[in-house]
């Protein structure tokens, strides 16, 4: 799979061509994962904020990792989370058609964690996902960290702190449970290191972890209560 977005400034192209061997199972789930597999929250026909995360993968010391974010403790909302780096899409991203998706969410990345874009090798996009708290439709957009460049919070103010987890920590029975929000929804968390992921970012990794072949047998009966809102 190899697609070119093109534009003057700024060239777009996802290819799977040249992955790792062990990240092969993730562009595979892209031909059969259906939107509804992963969320049952879906876009509406019409309406909706248009925006992407970068779902960036890499290799560490302690193997295949993720690299996420927490948001800044004094944000007004998801103070504290953990999160794929991302956002809102932006006029200089471009047509959300063209690449302006994919542009978006590394843009975010390099605002947000510094990390240089240039280093990135995107592979895919999975279906469209639905935020309903915040009407935001979010496209998750799967690179390969192929040049690792040093990345930490740009602005303190909006995140806390850049960091990268261990696949074998999120699929390590032991640190997963179920997240129980007050009004009774139900969703995956992981507990690892310092950092506790729930919400739509937990969705999404317990999902590639599931469609990847990477998932463990894990107590989906052990409830922890959060009072999480995306």
């Amino acid at each position: 799979m190899r697609s070119t977005y093109g534009r003057d400034d700024q060239e777009i192209t996802v290819s799977a061509e040249g992955l790792p061997e062990w990240l092969e199972p993730v562009p595979r789930l892209l031909a059969t994962v259906e939107p509804q597999q992963m969320s049952r929250f879906l876009p509406p026909e019409t309406g909706g904020r248009l925006s992407a995360v970068l779902v960036l993968f890499g290799e560490g010391e302690e193997g295949p990792e993720l690299l996420l974010l927490e948001r800044a403790g004094t944000l007004r909302s998801h103070a504290g989370q953990a999160s794929f780096p991302g956002g809102a899409l932006d006029p200089e991203d471009g047509d959300p058609a063209d690449g302006g998706l994919v542009r978006a969410a590394l843009r975010e990345a390099e605002e947000e964690t510094g990390l240089d874009p240039a280093g990135v090798q995107v592979f895919g996009v999975l279906p469209d996902l639905y935020i309903p708290v915040s009407g935001f439709v979010v496209t998750p957009v799967l690179g390969w960290w192929r040049k690792p460049s040093p990345v930490g919070p740009v602005d303190s103010g909006e995140t806390a702190r850049v960091f990268t987890v261990p696949v074998a920590e999120l699929t390590e029975p032991a640190n997963r449970a179920t997240a129980v929000h007050p009004s009774g929804h139900r969703g995956p968390v992981f507990h690892v290191g310092s950092a506790t992921v729930w919400g739509f970012t937990a969705g999404v990794i317990d999902r590639i972890l599931h469609f990847a072949g990477w998932e463990r047998p894990w107590d989906a009966g052990r409830e922890v209560a959060l009072d999480w809102s995306a």
